[in-house]
């Protein structure tokens, strides 16, 4: 049992309702969210359409700021509109749907004066409105608007979309459209792609930079954000639809050979039960070299097994392995072969990467796998080809190396020390001293060091090399 001082809901209750309220005017004082936050529940004690004014003024006071918002603000504007958020598909949906949908457009429409005057480099802001785009459809499928009107809200919003706050709003509404909603809001961007963006005097054009062609003027710019925003919707629209062709039809001729679009394009024929087709659109790109994506190369695996072209499917997944090094093939690969057959396939799989030119990516293959042994091996077989500079790989791999391969982890160390001393990175010498304060603990762990030197030797080298570099020596020495 917890003790009577642990804060918990049960133990403040016997506090009584009068204390507790004195102690919220004590904690609320100075406390501009807090003292938001009890109005929303004292109006919410007067029902729903009092929740939605005390948000809806709390909007209204965003809205109207202008101070900019620094890194340091976001945090707390984040918590402030994830609370209006919350109450809106919460407190107010629970009551009035209809109403909890009309101020959520509201909270959306704030999107474009926050980003303008905000920081928001970590995409802390960003993820609260990707979230209430999700709402929106949750609550326009409880409230039922009129299709039509749901529509056209979603053009207008789609409209402004400057920051990719909308970027889902179809995928999000689409449930609530229906097919007459959808047909539609398809209307309303055909419309919209016919209507001439700009049509005043060439002398007044504003030019607001240059490109290799020359100038680049605003209207060309607003008119190719006008045909993005149109083509992207009409590509969601034509997914909501199930409609391939639609989706097809918004691809250039030279986007269709380009391998992520070849994929997309495929994948929406298998869909449609359509995998000859699907075959001849994976195939249509122009490969550079090992130019691919896995997705690509993945989708094609996919419309190979459709067709029932299994051993080709499988062909193709060793060589995208080969290529790439890419684990999820292989692990694909062997998983459709037949007991034991998959051991000797996977022995066949390590002997190849120990060879691959990269030794990196071979390095990254196998502390992924995870085969530690391997990549001891491959370490230890080519520890001249390291370079200390992919600290990235380097550094975790000579965390997961330590304990029962400690010598393969002392000379991924001595890659990242080499590097930072050699080329007088002094930026990673903290990082270097405490690599070779590190592979001090691992030696007493190695009884042979073969041809590598000892502890002693390498340092004594270091020092000899590198002895006036007195930042990494100090940072070794505190």
């Amino acid at each position: 049992m917890a003790p009577k001082t642990t804060l918990n809901a049960k133990n403040l209750e016997t506090l009584g309702a009068e204390r507790l309220a004195e102690l919220l005017m004590e904690v609320s004082t100075g406390s501009a969210a807090t003292k938001r936050r009890l109005r929303i529940e004292l109006a919410g004690k007067q029902g729903s359409s009092e929740v939605a004014r005390e948000v809806t003024k709390r909007l209204s006071s965003i809205e109207r700021s202008r101070s900019m918002i620094n890194w340091r603000r976001v945090k707390a504007l984040k918590s402030d509109l994830e609370t209006q958020r919350l109450v809106i598909v919460d407190t107010i949906a629970s009551g009035d749907p209809d109403e909890a949908l009309e101020v959520l457009w509201r909270f959306m429409g704030l999107a474009r004066s926050i980003f303008e005057r905000c920081d928001d480099s970590n995409g802390m802001i960003a993820d609260v409105f990707r979230q209430a785009c999700i709402d929106l459809g949750a609550l326009a499928s409880a409230a039922k608007p009129d299709p039509l009107l749901l529509a056209k809200q979603a053009f207008s919003s789609l409209q402004s979309n400057d920051y990719g706050q909308y970027d889902h709003l179809i995928e999000s509404l689409s449930p609530a459209l229906g097919g007459e909603g959808l047909y539609r809001l398809k209307s309303l961007f055909d419309d919209w792609a016919k209507t001439p963006i700009n049509e005043s005097h060439h002398a007044e054009r504003v030019v607001i930079g240059w490109g290799s062609n020359g100038p680049v003027y605003e209207d060309d710019l607003s008119l190719r954000q006008r045909d993005m925003t149109i083509r992207m919707a009409l590509e969601q629209i034509a997914d909501a639809q199930g409609d391939a062709d639609a989706f097809i039809a918004q691809q250039s001729q030279q986007a269709r050979s380009a391998p992520m679009i070849a994929a997309e394009i495929a994948q929406r024929l298998l869909r449609a039960g359509r995998a000859d087709e699907a075959w001849d659109a994976i195939n249509r790109v122009e490969i550079k070299g090992n130019q691919t994506t896995f997705k690509w190369e993945n989708v094609r695996i996919d419309v190979l097994e459709t067709l029932g072209r299994q051993e080709e499917a499988q062909a193709f997944r060793w060589q995208c392995f080969e290529q790439s090094l890419n684990e999820r093939h292989l692990r694909a690969f062997l998983k459709r072969l037949p007991d034991f057959d998959d051991i000797e396939a996977e022995e066949s799989a390590f002997d190849f990467v120990a060879r691959f030119p990269n030794v990196h990516q071979a390095l990254a293959f196998l502390v992924s796998w995870p085969a530690f042994d391997k990549a001891a091996k491959l370490v230890a077989a080519r520890a001249f080809e390291l370079d200390g500079d992919y600290y990235e790989l380097l550094a975790p791999a000579a965390e997961q190396l330590q304990e029962k391969h400690p010598l393969a982890a002392i000379i991924v160390l001595r890659a990242m020390i080499d590097v930072a001393l050699d080329r007088g990175k002094s930026s990673r010498y903290r990082h270097a001293a405490r690599h070779l304060i590190e592979c001090q603990r691992l030696s007493a762990m190695v009884s042979d060091f073969g041809a590598l030197a000892s502890h002693a030797d390498y340092t004594a080298s270091l020092k000899g090399k590198h002895g006036k570099k007195v930042g990494f020596w100090a940072a070794v020495d505190r």
